[in-house]
């Protein structure tokens, strides 16, 4: 069994543009960078946002988008403070799926190497809470 999450890694065409998008949106903070070191496949650099251990590593985009993507929990009052940052960046920020109403609110965009990334103001047992509710009440409509 595993005892949780030890790291992300994503590999970006510029390392300076991804820690700019880190620092900038997710408040991460630097804690390695290899500069010409090459320990791994290729240059690298890691940053902790909160306790998560993101890693990032010189290499080529992703050739497509896809909805898989990564949540990082946001309070509700920082929203439109991430959503400016983000715009300010000039990231493509998508619509957000539709949602039932009380699980959260998010912010979708991809980086400039096409990795999803989400904003998100809820929880788990916000989002558990709210499907129970539901099932209960349609249950009850029947």
């Amino acid at each position: 069994m595993s005892s949780g999450l030890s790291h992300m890694t994503f590999i970006v065409s510029d390392l300076d543009r991804m820690t700019n998008l880190l620092t900038t949106v997710l408040g991460a903070r630097e804690v390695y960078s290899s500069e010409e070191a090459t320990f791994s496949l290729s240059q690298e650099k890691f940053y902790l946002v909160g306790d998560v251990w993101i890693a990032i590593m010189q290499g080529e985009a992703l050739n497509e988008r896809t909805y898989n993507h990564v949540a990082f929990k946001i309070e509700e009052e920082d929203f439109d403070t991430k959503l400016a940052a983000v715009e300010r960046l000039g990231l493509e920020v998508k619509p957000p799926r539709a949602r039932v109403e009380g699980e959260g609110r998010s912010i979708y965009f991809y980086d400039n190497d096409n990795h999803l990334f989400e904003l998100h103001t809820g929880t788990l047992d916000m989002r558990l809470d709210h499907y129970r509710r539901i099932l209960r009440e349609r249950s009850a409509a029947q």
